[in-house]
């Protein structure tokens, strides 16, 4: 970083909400096309905003550092997703069926956006993942959590651990197949193995 740029900080009172949608899908689309094609450290903050076709100023007015930047995109695409996800997981009666329809989203829109999955895995430390708002959303945990508990009260669900490691191990198998998928660079699409791998997910899942 240059003396002039060091110069600036964030505005507190800059939400990137409140800025023009049109920009803000620029800079969206600029974080998730350099920092999937290049290693994080290798990519200044002025070539986020040259491709972009916004100020240095105004990347650092909104988001303040490269680290916040990246991290409010990765939340405001994960939020998109988790909207989806809490639709179909309160939507359904039968728990193997919400299961079913929330992973069928999640390959979709995965299939649909693969930066962001390569964005999340690649560009974010796991231990960077608890700052993201949309990982301690209320709304989603409380409707995957709310899920899984209520399945395991009903015997559907496997009760002899607790509902957050039937979580981790649903969200583990899906993120580490879908990073994988796209870092392979695999023709197909992560939807065409949603059977076999819902297969294998409810098999870990449900109460034997």
């Amino acid at each position: 970083m240059n003396a002039s740029a060091s110069n600036n900080k964030v505005d507190v009172n800059a939400n990137p909400a409140n800025m023009r949608k049109a920009t803000l899908d620029r800079i969206e689309n600029a974080v998730l096309e350099l920092f999937t094609n290049h290693d994080f450290n290798s990519v200044p903050l002025i070539e986020v905003a040259r491709t972009a076709n916004v100020s240095l100023q105004t990347i650092y007015k909104y988001f303040g550092s490269k680290e916040q930047l990246v991290a409010y995109v990765l939340d405001a695409t994960l939020s998109r997703l988790a909207n989806r996800m809490i639709d179909h997981l309160e939507g359904i009666e039968d728990y193997r069926e919400r299961l079913r329809k929330t992973l069928w989203v999640m390959l979709d829109y995965f299939d649909k956006h693969p930066k962001v999955i390569l964005l999340l895995t690649v560009s974010i430390p796991a231990s960077r993942y608890q700052d993201l708002p949309v990982y301690e959303s209320p709304e989603l945990m409380g409707a995957f959590l709310g899920m899984l508990k209520e399945g395991q009260h009903k015997g559907v669900f496997n009760d002899t651990v607790s509902s957050k490691m039937l979580l981790d191990v649903f969200m583990g198998v899906f993120g580490r197949v879908a990073q994988m998928h796209f870092l392979r660079k695999e023709s197909h699409k992560l939807i065409d193995q949603f059977d076999d791998l819902f297969g294998i997910l409810w098999g870990a899942l449900k109460a034997n």
